[in-house]
């Protein structure tokens, strides 16, 4: 079976707003799909949920066979779900590279026991997660900035740098926030390059972007979102020709 993610019936209220109406998809394994929409139409709270920042009011959400409806963000995160923000969320007055050491998952150094003994063995693990790490950047193209502070960087390396962070997590599904939004074009060419790679690495991508001519370019398939409702689902080109996206969103 290829499929990665199942969300079921999902239900969501704030305050008697509807963020989500008994939304329903599927994601499977090695595909970019896009999420589309008008601001409010659900798609951030629908990340928020898939990644336990938010519980549900009802429905539930499979990954990998587990349900993870009610998890906290770290276990979901053990599972292999990673994520970027539209605040970044970097540790600014850390360098680069201490900001990817860290979403390296299962580190021995994180066990208290290893701390004290600082043997072999996370001495063998930090040079390797420092190795990946820099190869990462490198494969970014921002090796040269590794021990420049987060904070120093320009806002489309910020961008760059989050998601090389999910990278480094191993996360075999990556939910992208904008990650283009903002920035100048040679970075979003960038970007864009390396997220059309994802799935050749084993990777799958749900992407929130507004950029139409981006999503076009990078996914497989497109849901439609609006007032917390899945409208229209498919091709990019299926999506943008059909007659209630163009009235809710595109025309």
């Amino acid at each position: 079976m290829n499929e990665l993610l199942k969300i079921q019936n999902c239900n969501k209220h704030f305050n008697g707003i509807t963020a989500l109406d008994d939304f329903s998809c599927e994601i499977n394994k090695n595909e970019i799909v896009g999420l589309i929409g008008p601001n409010g139409a659900g798609k951030s709270t629908l990340f928020n949920v898939i990644t336990g920042f938010i519980t549900l009011d009802s429905g539930q959400i499979t990954f990998k066979d587990h349900n993870i409806t009610k998890k906290a963000p770290n276990k979901i995160n053990v599972y292999g779900i990673a994520r970027t923000f539209q605040d970044l969320r970097l540790i600014r007055q850390m360098t680069v590279l201490d900001n990817i050491l860290l979403s390296f998952q299962n580190q021995p150094g994180e066990h208290l026991e290893n701390v004290f003994l600082r043997n072999k063995k996370v001495k063998e693990v930090e040079l390797d997660n420092k190795k990946k790490a820099l190869e990462l950047l490198e494969y970014a193209g921002i090796a040269d900035k590794a021990n420049d502070l987060a904070n120093d960087l320009s806002y489309g390396q910020q961008k760059l740098l989050s998601i090389i962070c999910c990278l480094a997590s191993d996360a075999e599904l990556l939910l992208l926030d904008e990650p283009i939004a903002g920035i100048n074009p040679a970075m979003i060419e960038k970007i864009l390059s390396i997220i059309t790679e994802l799935p050749t690495k084993g990777k799958s991508v749900i992407l929130i972007e507004h950029n139409m001519e981006a999503i076009s370019q990078v996914c497989n398939r497109v849901i439609f979102m609006d007032t917390g409702k899945k409208i229209s689902e498919g091709t990019p080109m299926e999506v943008r020709n059909d007659p209630q996206v163009i009235e809710a969103y595109l025309d």
